[in-house]
């Protein structure tokens, strides 16, 4: 082997600060005051020391970073089930907005939400040196189990509920819920079944909230809502049941569809595409025998058959909420306490507002 393959085999060390000084032909010093955004550089200097960074690929050691400025630039992020739509969602929300803010996020995801697990994911944080953590709490449980702890460093909660004293962002689910109600009532239908989530979620629960008094504001019937646990086999099994409710009012009165199932809300798309196949195999047409309607708009939605009429949540903006609140919670030195919360501060809640989206299986637009 040649000489030349030799040293191309060996593997090469990352470049250093030392490197960079002197490629750019100035100090050590220089070049920290220049990764420091010091002042007192000159322009031409900064930019000999930006272009040799750029020149060797040099990335500054985070560690020793942290140990002169006692800066980590790290937020910590716990989610719960990510392979839901809205978790992950949520989640990426969270790790793109914090990049956009100078921020790396470090996430631990857990199966379940317990208080041990809450603290045992915060406990693993804090020993990587966030700064702060922002938690997807979406159990009234885990909001306590959080409220209780004491952190060093400030927290903000994503659906996180309003009778705590955290700092919070959350969509407004029951807005959505009226929302998505109202227009199955405004297209004739004299009432509107419900398949709900899980009713240890605090979405689900909003969302039954919002459907449940626009019913009754509008003096309509309120159904017994079917409850689901956020799976497609779950809203089938729903569908299933609706369906049979159909046939029975049907065959009653012997006409096509006079049971009292012609409008349906289903708390996330994914159990209204198990309620849309339960009733193409029962023979129901959707929207002509029973209008359909989800929440979230995952990105598969359109493409139902029919394309289904949901809900949609700006994740993005949960995220860039959520970073935005914490990283000020950051700079105005809030730590200590409860849940990270200072005893003086206020608490800052964000709310945003979903979006009704209107397709063809709840109308024959």
């Amino acid at each position: 082997m040649s000489q030349t393959a030799q040293t191309t085999g060996r593997p090469h060390r990352a470049p250093t600060m030392a490197d960079v000084a002197k490629v750019a032909g100035v100090s050590h010093q220089t070049v920290s005051r220049v990764l420091s955004n010091h002042p007192n550089v000159r322009d031409t200097t900064r930019a000999d020391v930006l272009r040799a960074i750029e020149q060797l690929g040099y990335r500054r050691n985070s560690s020793a970073r942290a140990l002169v400025t006692r800066r980590t630039l790290t937020l910590g992020v716990v989610a719960c089930n990510p392979t839901l739509f809205g978790p992950a969602s949520t989640l990426f929300g969270l790790e793109e907005a914090a990049r956009d803010e100078g921020y790396m996020a470090s996430a631990v995801t857990l199966r379940r939400y317990t208080a041990k697990a809450l603290e045992e994911a915060i406990d693993h944080l804090s020993d990587w040196g966030v700064e702060g953590i922002v938690v997807i709490v979406p159990h009234r449980e885990a909001v306590a189990a959080l409220a209780e702890l004491r952190l060093p460093f400030p927290v903000v909660t994503v659906e996180g509920g309003h009778s705590l004293p955290i700092a919070g962002v959350s969509v407004d689910q029951e807005l959505g819920a009226r929302l998505v109600t109202g227009h199955l009532l405004n297209a004739g239908h004299r009432t509107v079944w419900h398949v709900a989530g899980p009713p240890d979620w605090l979405e689900a629960e909003a969302r039954v909230k919002g459907w449940r008094e626009t019913l009754e504001e509008a003096g309509a019937e309120v159904p017994p809502p079917l409850v689901g646990d956020w799976t497609p086999l779950s809203g089938y099994r729903a569908g299933q049941e609706l369906a049979g409710r159909v046939a029975a009012g049907t065959a009653g009165a012997g006409r096509r569809n006079s049971g009292d199932v012609t409008a349906v809300f289903v708390a996330n798309d994914q159990m209204a595409l198990g309620v849309l196949r339960a009733f193409r195999e029962a023979g129901l047409s959707v929207p002509g025998q029973v209008a359909i309607a989800g929440f979230d708009d995952i990105p598969e939605a359109e493409f139902f058959a029919p394309p289904l009429t949901t809900v949609r949540q700006d994740f993005a903006a949960v995220g860039q909420a959520s970073i935005r609140l914490l990283v000020n919670r950051l700079e105005a030195g809030g730590g200590s306490g409860p849940a990270g919360q200072d005893a003086d501060a206020g608490v800052e809640r964000v709310v945003i507002e979903p979006r009704l989206i209107v397709r063809r299986s709840s109308t024959s637009l």
